[in-house]
């Protein structure tokens, strides 16, 4: 039955507005003696399909597709992630607890520290160094002679007193710059030999800091261990959840593929079984043409068609219009009437069919009577009985145009006079 607010009578083929395609064709399937659990197959296809595209439409947000992602982005995160975990278990494999831990790991800083420590003591060394060399080169024994030639050009003539006089100063003065020489060498002396000291020491102090080192690297204190440890547990963890959003990225993926192929298949399926069924589906295309040329006339083109979709099976209904009123309603009719009597016949619809007034807006006067008119006699030959409502003028209307409501009207009227009226019993 259909119901005008639920716009049911937009189109023949739906019973409500916004029907799905595979649901709709699934009920008409049973109905029209087909099989519908082939046609079912293509709602719950669409089904899939819809939750396929909303995880796609997900996985493609920048926020959601995390949880997701795609499978060639996780593939490579993946395969680091695997890299990460087998390195950590490498080096539990490897590690082994090194007594007094600590203890080792403060010598290593402080035989650290001491060689940072002599290496300073270096560079300030072997700056002091070349000050002293340098001023070692600059020490020479000083040049007196310029003076007898000063004195000589001022015209004075020195004495042998006063010429003793100078080489007592240039005798002086020589044993000063020796014995500066001699001091500035031995100070150059002490700094080789503290550098040379320092070399040895820190020679020595790399090797222990090696060797520490080398202990050290090769285990570890307890604690580590426990942390290598957790940390394995948390990249494991993160390895499982980036394989198991692979596998549902893959799925989805996937999906995609074996909806498209299934639908392929089912499309050869249903197109399998109407060949089957062909002496039905003939039936029914024979039944709708004939009652729109019933109302219409035999020049009226007018075709049922049932055939297998890309999306569901497909049901088409038409009769041409001739810029008459009502003709969409006309074609609802002729519809319904051949589901209603091959429904009956197979057993799979009660014996009445119900329309509401809705159905006759705006049809032409002439149709309405002939459509009254078909209806009895089809209920009367197929055993079915034809439940109209209908307004008194409309009834009027098809009455003039020649159809004959004799045994057709249910003598029972309701009426809301105040004195008989009433439903059922009731009073309103």
């Amino acid at each position: 039955m259909r119901r005008v607010g639920s716009h049911a009578f937009n189109e023949a083929t739906r019973s409500f507005a916004r029907q799905a395609n595979a649901e709709a064709a699934t009920s008409l399937a049973y109905l029209l003696g087909l099989d519908w659990r082939l046609a079912d197959r293509y709602r719950e296809l669409q089904a899939r399909e819809a939750v396929s595209k909303q995880l796609r439409k997900a996985a493609s947000d920048p926020v959601l597709g995390r949880i997701i992602g795609q499978t060639a982005e996780l593939r490579g995160q993946i395969a680091i992630a695997e890299h990460r975990v087998a390195e950590i278990q490498r080096r539990i494999e490897n590690f082994r607890v090194v007594p007094e831990y600590d203890n080792l790991r403060a010598q290593a800083d402080q035989t650290d520290q001491r060689i940072r420590q002599l290496r300073n003591d270096d560079v300030i060394d072997r700056r002091n160094l070349a000050d002293l060399e340098r001023a070692v080169d600059e020490t020479v024994d000083p040049d007196l002679a310029y003076l007898e030639t000063a004195y000589a050009e001022l015209g004075v003539v020195l004495g042998d007193q006063v010429r003793r006089s100078f080489d007592d100063v240039r005798a002086f003065h020589g044993s000063v710059v020796r014995n500066r020489r001699q001091h500035l060498d031995e100070e150059a002396s002490a700094i080789r030999s503290r550098l040379q000291e320092r070399e040895a020491e820190r020679e020595q102090l790399g090797d222990r800091l090696a060797a520490t080192l080398r202990t050290l690297n090769e285990g570890g204190a307890l604690d580590a261990l426990t942390t290598l440890q957790q940390i394995l547990a948390q990249e494991q963890a993160q390895l499982g959840a980036l394989r198991h959003r692979f596998d549902a990225a893959q799925a989805l993926e996937s999906n995609r593929r074996e909806i498209k192929q299934q639908r392929v298949g089912l499309q050869q399926e249903m197109e399998s079984d109407i060949e089957e069924r062909r002496s039905i589906v003939n039936d029914a295309v024979i039944l709708f043409a004939q009652y729109a040329q019933a109302l219409y006339g035999a020049n009226r083109e007018a075709y049922l068609r049932i055939g297998p979709g890309e999306t569901s099976l497909k049901i088409e209904t038409h009769i041409a219009s001739d810029n008459s009123g009502g003709i969409g309603n006309m074609v609802i009719f002729c519809f319904d009437l051949t589901v209603a009597v091959l429904a009956h016949r197979s057993g799979r619809a009660p014996d009445f069919f119900v329309h509401d007034s809705h159905l006759y807006d705006g049809v032409d006067e002439r149709q309405l009577a002939r459509a009254l008119t078909l209806a009895a006699e089809v209920s009367r030959q197929e055993g079915l009985q034809y439940i109209v409502t209908l307004n008194s003028d409309e009834l009027d209307k098809a009455i003039r145009r020649g159809f004959d409501p004799a045994g057709h009207v249910l003598e029972q009227r309701l009426t809301d006079s105040f004195d008989e009226g009433g439903l059922f019993g009731f009073r309103f």
